[in-house]
């Protein structure tokens, strides 16, 4: 799974091209799968890399932000695994606490309550991420009109994103 800040920064680029009532709310639902004990529940699969977006939909009528927040949070783990890496590594998971820092300033995240004490800050160079291959990433995702593909109910990840990533 990618970062909390990584998807917080999604989050942002998306709030930015499309209007949010609650940020707060959408918020809450871009961190929310993250901090479930059943990560095969909170993201409607086997693994983060395999949510079922499709049934996500479909358990979730009536969108709101804060499940439009959620639904962002399963397609950035799904494109993040299944587009961006190229290979898992675990030391991504140190990448993500050296990155942090930066992505907060590029982006301009405020760190929610929620998670300030899970959120780590480590000095140093990534090893497995390439910054700005990232910050790609994140722009690109944050760009996404989810909105067409929750009406559309009928996803088709790979023939309906045509990201360049």
């Amino acid at each position: 799974m990618p970062g909390y800040v990584i998807h917080l920064a999604v989050g942002k680029v998306y709030s930015q091209n499309n209007k949010i009532n609650n940020i707060s709310d959408f918020q809450k639902g871009i961190i929310a799968p993250d901090m479930a004990r059943d990560k095969t529940k909170s993201h409607y699969g086997p693994y983060s890399s395999q949510p079922n977006l499709k049934e996500y939909i479909e358990m979730n009528k009536n969108f709101d932000d804060f499940k439009e927040g959620y639904f962002l949070h399963l397609l950035t783990d799904y494109l993040f695994y299944n587009r961006f890496l190229t290979k898992w590594d675990p030391n991504i998971y140190e990448d993500y606490d050296k990155l942090n820092n930066a992505i907060i300033k590029k982006y301009g995240i405020i760190v929610p309550k929620e998670i300030q004490n899970i959120v780590q800050y480590v000095i140093g160079k990534p090893k497995v991420l390439d910054e700005n291959k990232l910050y790609q990433f994140i722009d690109s995702v944050g760009k996404v009109d989810i909105r067409k593909m929750i009406l559309k109910k009928d996803i088709n990840i790979e023939k309906d994103l045509y990201l360049e990533l």
